[in-house]
């Protein structure tokens, strides 16, 4: 945490509670596409002891629990995923829509608060040599326990078809971490 941030024990990491309304403090929403209450991370990006203090929360959560690999989410997944995979140890995977990444496995079409998207997709892996850990097998292996990140959950279909395709690769995931939850 930084310096001058305030110091919060891990009863206060909890919803709603003093951590989450310091964070939510600087969370700007704003009307987009037909929703009232559109979030945008930008604020505690711009804010780095607001930022380490996300991530501060989100590393005592799964510290000490099996979390094997971190899928983030195109694009704010992508995001909060790295440094939280560094604060855990464990490997970062992108889930992408469709046609941003070559070798990938596709999920089926969902719905979000604001229209229908084509799907997700996991990159299968990479042989870059025989001592990459992955040597061509998939980011996600049979019985990994998985963490999926996103900025925010609103329907749940972008998070349903994460679920779908980790669970189709054989892993299960061992939870959803989202900053924001909007609720109707």
């Amino acid at each position: 945490m930084a310096d001058d941030a305030p110091t919060a024990t891990a009863d206060e990491y909890e919803q709603d509670g003093p951590v989450a309304k310091r964070i939510a403090s600087v969370i700007p929403y704003y009307k987009y596409k037909g929703i009232d209450r559109f979030y945008d991370i930008n604020g505690f990006l711009t804010r780095p002891d607001i930022f380490q203090e996300v991530i501060d929360v989100f590393a005592a959560r799964y510290r000490g629990k099996k979390v094997d690999s971190i899928g983030g989410f195109d694009a704010r997944g992508f995001v909060l995923g790295p440094p939280l995979a560094l604060a855990l140890k464990v490997p970062f995977f992108m889930l992408r829509k469709p046609g941003k990444m070559p070798n990938a496995v596709g999920s089926a079409a969902y719905s979000v608060e604001y229209g229908k998207r084509e799907g997700m997709c996991i990159p299968r892996g990479h042989p870059l040599s025989k001592t990459d850990p992955l040597n061509g097998s998939s980011v996600v292996k049979p019985g990994d326990s998985v963490l999926l990140v996103d900025d925010l959950v609103a329907t749940g279909g972008t998070l349903s078809s994460g679920i779908d395709l980790v669970r189709g690769m054989g892993g299960t995931v061992l939870e959803c971490e989202c900053v924001v939850e909007l609720t109707c």
